[in-house]
């Protein structure tokens, strides 16, 4: 295939994580903490960047509350642009389509691109009120919870349903999925789950939340803050870690189809991203060395790995069954743990895993010779409750 011209002309080149609960720190103070991270790793000083971007989750049934003033305020950094980017789970990938164009004209030489989330204290301080979950601003219009569609869980459940009934998916295949990202969280000492081995057996003991998916089909519910710092290759050259490239980006809406039909409960908007991603990186799915695929639910990670073309629609069950996107497996998947077992700072956590694996500074859970990596993203349903509708695909490599 042929490569697009912008393939590789762009690069990231910093990376802050902040991983695990904070609940003696305001989210601004994670979220300008992480940016400040990046900063150093990218070698370079505040002074430097031009330009920000605040990556915010919002739901499909409602919004998150804002927090007042600016990372790049409480940072100080003196940039011509500040402004929030992102939808549902789909904030790296959107961001970096952003800012590239920002990157592209000129208007700045380097912009950092961060997010940052408080749920865990949140949904703490709502345990003490005799709650459970995080409290939402509604959409207007909302129309689920009359019918019992209270939290993503419910709206999800539908999909891994509907997989079930239309080609035969059990509830242990699912599990197939959690256990083997669970693995890869027992690497990695950022992950929630580190040290906390699961096996099939555990995960149909785990209760169930809503019918088909147990507790351990679920994501977690995260504090921490990831930022990173995106510049030109021509400027990435001087970095002083190895630069990840960005090959190539897609994206796709499942509102594209007609929402009335049952297919958007069995497929992802994954065809025009993946043809746009792998066009502009003239890449083939054979080249992947490993995906960090968006995991809010287990479905979702089966879903994908059939939408990809890893095996057909109807047989990811089975795929999974033998072990494929585990350690040792023939497509390692969410290396780090994923949000099933890592932490959920949405597409970022797959985006930190990325940078991570293509610099080499994975630790235990590093593929070997790992040079192309696809994060993808997902969410924030323009129908409430529906089908999380956007899809995003990042392909990245090492060096330039």
């Amino acid at each position: 295939m042929a490569k697009h011209p912008s393939s590789g002309k762009y690069a990231i080149i910093g990376l802050g994580v902040i991983a695990g609960p904070q609940p003696d720190r305001h989210q601004r103070m994670v979220a300008a903490e992480a940016a400040r991270l990046a900063i150093v790793d990218a070698g370079l000083t505040p002074a430097d960047i031009g330009g920000a971007i605040d990556l915010r989750r919002t739901g499909g049934g409602g919004d998150r509350a804002n927090y007042t003033d600016a990372y790049s305020r409480v940072l100080g950094l003196k940039n011509n642009f500040y402004f929030v980017v992102g939808r549902g789970g789909a904030l790296a990938g959107l961001g970096i389509a952003t800012a590239i164009s920002f990157l592209d004209r000129g208007i700045a030489d380097y912009v950092c691109l961060m997010g940052a989330v408080a749920d865990w204290t949140h949904s703490q301080e709502s345990k003490k009120q005799g709650h459970r979950g995080m409290s939402h601003a509604d959409k207007e219009g909302y129309w689920g919870k009359a019918l019992g569609d209270l939290r993503a869980v419910s709206h999800h459940s539908w999909m891994a349903a509907r997989h079930m009934a239309v080609y035969g998916t059990t509830s242990e295949q699912l599990g197939a999925i959690s256990v083997q990202q669970r693995e890869w969280a027992c690497k990695n000492p950022e992950a929630k789950m580190y040290g906390r081995p699961m096996t099939i057996e555990d995960h149909q003991n785990s209760p169930l939340v809503v019918e088909p998916y147990h507790l351990f089909d679920i994501c977690q519910v995260s504090d921490g803050g990831i930022a990173f710092i995106l510049t030109t290759a021509e400027r990435a050259k001087d970095a002083p870690k190895t630069p990840v490239a960005v090959l190539g980006q897609g994206f796709g809406e499942v509102s594209a189809e007609l929402w009335w039909e049952n297919k958007h409960f069995t497929h992802m908007a994954v065809a025009p991203a993946k043809e746009q991603a792998f066009g502009q990186a003239g890449l083939g799915i054979s080249d992947i060395d490993c995906a960090q695929l968006y995991d809010c639910f287990t479905s979702e990670v089966m879903f994908q790995l059939e939408d990809y073309g890893w095996c057909e629609k109807g047989e990811g069950g089975a795929f999974v069954a033998e072990g494929p996107i585990g350690p040792g497996g023939s497509i390692p998947v969410n290396t780090g743990g994923g949000l099933l077992s890592c932490y959920h700072l949405g597409d970022l956590t797959g985006m930190a895993e990325s940078i991570r694996q293509l610099r080499g500074e994975a630790g235990d859970h590093q593929i070997e010779d790992c040079e192309v990596v696809m994060t993808t993203g997902h969410g924030g349903e323009l129908l409430s409750p529906g089908m999380c509708s956007i899809h995003t695909c990042t392909l990245l490599g090492r060096g330039l």
